[in-house]
């Protein structure tokens, strides 16, 4: 998700207490030891700032690469006051540089889809992310995945199962399913608003 330049954009950045601008100087940024959620991809950070607020006892972060975007998810927070929250400036490929064993959860919300089967190795679900997330984790591990694309979805699906994964739960309709707790991204609302099925899926292993 590409927008825009927003203006006063680098004051909103270096003003903002929850922001990580440069992944190799990432520490542990949560004085205890809550349980850890990543969302990659977080757009312009309704999702995690949502969980955040729902969940204060489990620690989040929200990492985005694009700067345009990233800074709406600041703005959101210049009035919060959250102790569970930080935002991290960084390209997913390099994820596995700055986590090591101490994730819960990661949550892939409505990632790009890459159509093209030339640009399959640069999907989320993809089997050469899904090796990096293993170093992430905690104990077991877990990914909760949603998109509106079918494709993108049954991709990431036989992603998941060959490299091991068991289905824990799945719709393929979200709001036409007695789903819980379900805190939905700007995209989420959107295209549901739009008519479309929203799909996910919560796996494990």
């Amino acid at each position: 998700m590409r927008l825009r330049n927003v203006k006063n954009k680098d004051i909103i950045m270096n003003s903002s207490n929850y922001l990580i601008s440069d992944y190799k100087k990432y520490k542990y940024p949560f004085n205890n030891s809550n349980p850890l959620c990543i969302e990659i991809g977080m757009g312009k950070g309704q999702f995690i700032i949502g969980m955040a607020k729902r969940y204060p006892n489990i620690n989040f972060v929200g990492i985005e690469k694009y700067d345009s975007v990233l800074v709406r998810a600041l703005q959101k927070l210049e009035n919060e006051s959250m102790n569970n929250l930080m935002v991290l400036r960084m390209d997913a490929q390099y994820i596995d540089e700055v986590f090591d064993k101490d994730i819960d959860t990661i949550y892939l919300n409505f990632s790009d889809p890459w159509p093209k089967d030339r640009h399959q190795k640069r999907r989320l679900s993809h089997e050469v992310f899904l090796k990096k997330y293993d170093k992430l984790f905690k104990n077991g591990c877990h990914i909760i995945m949603k998109t509106d694309n079918r494709k993108f979805f049954e991709f990431s699906l036989k992603s998941f199962t060959d490299y091991g994964y068991k289905i824990r739960d799945i719709s393929l309709n979200l709001y036409n399913d007695d789903i819980k707790d379900n805190v939905p991204t700007e995209y989420e609302e959107k295209f549901h608003n739009l008519g479309y099925p929203i799909y996910m899926v919560d796996i494990y292993k």
